[in-house]
């Protein structure tokens, strides 16, 4: 059934709310979030892999393509929330959504184009390095949970899936994954993969963007129906087991793939990082039990994004 609109905001439905958190986002994304997969110099990187043992080499394309179809996976399944929010009427939130599509579908091409260009693997044969919990998360939890918002995209569903797909998969996940490599790049004295941690550290400004939405987000949605705070809850717990059963499975078989790690590395660190990220968001959204959706908004404008 078509939808006949009954105005639009930017002409006087309500005021558009360029002072906003969605916005605040919308106008950092312009500026921080364009640049190009492609203008990154890899070359080094190409005579660093071919001089690895095999052992480093099996270890770290597992790693490439555990990132690759992580990428693939939330570019596809995020469209459902952008119309979610879209036909609310929420203006200034789909905005910004569209700047997180596209960065979502520009580190896809980031780590297609790596994979290819420097470890010659055939995307075919990649699939070998996700291992059952991986694809549990990425393959029938975060599609079933985005994809219900194209039948019902109530709060409810809205919540379990911005608590899936931002706050489990990207703050979680992600985050952990990235930090992972920038811990390993000051192991190395930032001597090895110049490119490709530059094109991580591209992408972890993006997704610092994300996860402050999908804090926002999942704080709104609590702070206007405080009644799905226990459901949002028992969803963040049930997907926290998983998210870092994954982790330590993850960490314990490069560990043993690669024969361990440097002498003077912390493997713990990793873990506590993701645990730290966790808890900090979890304090911000259990706030929202107790506010208005306006003080969530307050209180979104004053984090420090990057350090979201």
């Amino acid at each position: 059934m078509t939808q006949i609109r009954d105005g639009l905001v930017t002409t006087g439905k309500r005021r558009f709310q360029t002072d906003s958190f969605p916005m605040r986002l919308y106008r950092k994304a312009k500026k921080l979030g364009q640049w190009d997969p492609l203008e990154i110099d890899i070359e080094q990187d190409k005579k660093i892999y071919a001089a690895l043992p095999y052992q480093l080499q099996n270890s770290f394309v597992g790693g490439l393509a555990q990132f690759q179809a992580g990428e693939e996976s939330v570019t596809v399944d995020l469209l459902p929330l952008v119309m979610a929010v879209a036909d609310e009427g929420r203006i200034e939130e789909e905005m910004y959504l569209t700047t997180f599509l596209f960065e979502e579908a520009k580190h896809v091409e980031f780590f297609e184009h790596y994979i290819r260009e420097v470890t010659g693997k055939d995307p075919a044969k990649l699939d070998k390095y996700l291992s059952p919990t991986y694809k549990q998360i990425f393959f029938e939890i975060l599609p079933e949970a985005m994809g219900v918002l194209r039948k019902d995209p109530s709060p409810a569903n809205q919540l379990r899936a911005s608590i899936t797909y931002n706050m489990i998969i990207e703050g979680v996940l992600a985050e952990t994954g990235y930090f992972g490599a920038d811990y390993q790049m000051e192991l190395t004295d930032g001597k090895y993969f110049p490119g490709y941690y530059e094109g991580v550290k591209k992408l972890r400004q993006d997704e610092s963007r994300h996860i402050a939405y999908g804090v926002f987000l999942i704080s709104r949605l609590i702070a206007e129906h405080p009644d799905l705070w226990p459901e949002a809850e028992a969803r963040m717990e049930e997907l926290r087991v998983i998210a870092f059963k994954y982790l330590n499975e993850n960490l314990a078989a490069t560990q043993e793939l690669v024969g361990g790690m440097p002498n003077d590395a912390d493997p713990q660190k990793i873990m506590r990082f993701a645990e730290g990220q966790y808890e900090k968001r979890l304090r911000r959204i259990r706030k929202a039990r107790e506010q208005t959706v306006a003080e969530v908004e307050t209180q979104s404008l004053d984090i420090d994004v990057e350090a979201a």
